[in-house]
Formats: C-alpha cells, structure tokens, sequence
C-alpha cells in the first residue's frame, strides 16, 4: 500500500499546487489522486473517506468542465466570493451533516472514527463543490478539514498521508491569500 500512499500523495500535492495557481490540469492530477484514495481507504475502513473520493471522480470532472466554459460568456471562471448569509448556511450544512452522517456510520459500519470521518467528508464535499465554482470560501473549508484530517491519518498510521494533509493545509493557507491578492475583486459577491 505504501507505493499507492505515496502515488496519491504526488498526484494531491501537484493538483492543489495547480489548483493555487488556477491552472486547468489540477482537475486531471485531481482525478489520478482521488482514484488512489479509494483504494486506500478501503484498505483501511475510512468508508466515510472511501465514500468521498467515489463522488469526487464526479466532482473532478465538473469542477474541469466548469473551470473551462463557467463564466459569463463560457470563457474563464472568475474568482467570486460567497455572500455572507450563504456562507453560514454552508456552515451549518456542514454542522448538520457531520453529525447525521457520523451518527450513520457509527450505527450501521465498523468505521473507525465516524465522527471526525463524517466531519472531513462533509465539509471536504462543500470545499470541492466551492472550488469547482471558483468561490474564494473554499479555502476556509479545506483549512478546516486539513486540520481534522491530519489529526485522522496520523492516528490511523497513514503518515505519509498526515504529511500530505500538513502540507496540504500550508497550501490552503497559500491559496486563500494567493486567491484573495491576486483574483479576488470586492465586486465579485456571488449571492448564492
């Protein structure tokens, strides 16, 4: 398994180095390393983990298809920023479902972890849908997940993904402030 971790832990890092600097070719790194995944996490029952990535093949391919032909005219996505009411909806999508999804994991599977599991899978789908739309708030909730997954990984022995989950969350950091200097336009409120 370690030659797999270590694959997935080149394709992650080059897809959000890509990802920072909005170059379109972070979507197929992305696909290569959430492909990867699913086969790690089933070898070490993060099924929550498992059940992510499967619907992050679908969300690679929208977020590749969207980057292309999502603006105004199907050029390029400008960087937007969600509205303030929308982003603590997301929040609270967020609350709710890691709970609900933790306390299903934790009844009906042998998931180890179920609720900090629940908790990076919910709030890594809100970062991903975020990110294929180009909204500058999906930095804060990839921050947040680092955070939680690094803290998962380690304790489950996975250590080069807990590196990969480190840097990761340096590049989060990187990528909002990236975004927000270089992209972003007070203008570019997105309301929903």
């Amino acid at each position: 398994m370690l030659w797999i971790e270590a694959a997935a832990t080149l394709f992650g890092l080059a897809c959000v180095i890509l990802t920072i600097r909005q170059n379109i070719l972070c979507w197929p790194a992305g696909l290569v390393q959430v492909l990867l995944f699913i086969v790690i996490f089933y070898q070490v029952r993060l099924y929550s983990d498992l059940i992510l990535h499967v619907i992050y093949v679908f969300l690679q391919i929208y977020g590749w298809h969207h980057w292309l032909h999502g603006g105004r005219d199907r050029d390029k996505l400008p960087v937007t920023v969600l509205a303030s009411s929308v982003l603590i909806s997301w929040i609270l999508v967020c609350a709710f479902g890691s709970v609900l999804w933790g306390y299903l994991m934790s009844a009906f599977t042998d998931a180890a972890l179920p609720y900090p599991d629940a908790f990076t899978t919910v709030a890594s789908l809100i970062a991903q849908w975020l990110l294929a739309r180009k909204r500058l708030d999906a930095w804060y909730f990839w921050i947040a997940v680092d955070i939680a997954a690094i803290g998962i990984y380690f304790y489950k022995n996975l250590y080069l993904t807990t590196a990969l989950y480190g840097m990761f969350l340096l590049l989060a950091v990187t990528g909002l402030l990236s975004w927000k200097k270089n992209e972003f336009k007070p203008d570019r409120v997105d309301p929903g």
